[in-house]
């Protein structure tokens, strides 16, 4: 691993250093999560991060990356991705325009030769860079490699790619290099990426890439830690309005199995705070404020928002989903 600057050593020097790190940059995070960062960045390994849409995996590479003062390089995985788009591409057209003026100087590199077999050993002398680096143009993969500082390489949404794609990908995981058949093998130039990989379990990753990476499961929040996520990144929202919305989305997760997101918590939240401080407003007219007559509205708000976003994938949509919901504002 490269000299690490005074700074970046003492953020990195145990587990509480790296959580206290990420909440200073808004992302709170529990100590299983800090510890993986921690592993993830001395030990120079892959981690594998899994767990349900919406609670920050992605984030935590985009963190991680402000965090270390390290350009973040992203690659989202999607069915049909292959080594073009990912690993390298040639630069066909400076290829052609390379051919042609090999073509216009052909005389002067074969001029004085006699015969067949010096003219051929005339074309073997001469500086073949067709296919070399000159000509290639960098994807993501190979961008980190040559990153000459070091990189956060994220590739997002891995579940989503080919199985052919995760086969690609072990060379890279385990040894930080890839191979070009016309090349060679490239490795990294200096400092190896630390590599994060996302994955919402929309299908079962190949045991081969797991071993090569640490892993990480990201489950939903408890109300507490939801809490301080909502007051770190809407910090205007009331104190009592924070309590009220995340007992909110917690009952809404448990009784209408509808997934909640933190991100969805958070985006509702300034929405959230004007609908209480109408509720506010009026019963400022009457003489009392009702905060939970003003949670139960933004309910409604937030059960139609689901209700569109979620429960049409839901196979237990009736009458009895309906009911619960009216319960519950």
């Amino acid at each position: 691993m490269a000299d690490l600057n005074a700074d970046t050593t003492a953020l990195t020097a145990s587990v509480g250093s790296i959580k206290a790190g990420l909440e200073s940059h808004r992302y709170i995070c529990s100590d299983q999560i800090a510890t993986a960062v921690f592993l993830a960045f001395h030990l120079r390994k892959p981690i594998l991060i899994e767990g349900p849409p919406g609670v920050g995996k992605t984030e935590l590479a985009k963190t991680a990356a402000t965090l270390f003062d390290l350009p973040l390089i992203r690659l989202q995985c999607y069915e049909g991705l292959d080594e073009a788009k990912a690993i390298y591409e040639w630069k066909y057209g400076k290829q052609l325009l390379y051919t042609q003026v090999l073509k216009e100087t052909l005389d002067e590199v074969l001029e004085g030769a006699k015969g067949f077999r010096e003219s051929v050993q005339r074309l073997h002398e001469f500086g073949d860079i067709f296919f070399s680096e000159e000509f290639l143009e960098p994807r993501p993969l190979l961008k980190a490699l040559k990153s000459e500082t070091g990189c956060i390489l994220l590739l997002d949404e891995i579940d989503k790619s080919d199985h052919e794609f995760e086969s690609l990908l072990l060379e890279m995981l385990s040894d930080f290099q890839v191979s070009i058949p016309e090349i060679g093998t490239i490795k990294a130039v200096r400092e190896p990426p630390l590599v994060f990989l996302t994955s919402n379990n929309t299908r079962e990753i190949s045991d081969a890439l797991k071993r090569r990476c640490l892993h990480l499961y990201i489950p939903f929040p408890d109300a507490e830690l939801e809490q301080r996520i909502i007051h770190a990144r809407v910090p205007e929202i009331p104190p009592e309005l924070e309590r009220q919305l995340v007992q909110f989305i917690q009952s809404l997760r448990l009784l209408l199995q509808a997934l909640a997101r933190v991100t969805q918590t958070v985006a509702q939240g300034p929405q959230a705070g004007a609908v209480i401080a109408k509720s506010s407003q009026d019963g400022a007219q009457q003489g009392f404020f009702d905060g939970d007559k003003g949670v139960r509205e933004f309910a409604g708000i937030g059960a139609q928002q689901f209700r569109c976003r979620r429960w049409c994938r839901c196979p237990c949509i009736g009458d009895e989903i309906r009911d619960r919901e009216i319960d519950l504002m």
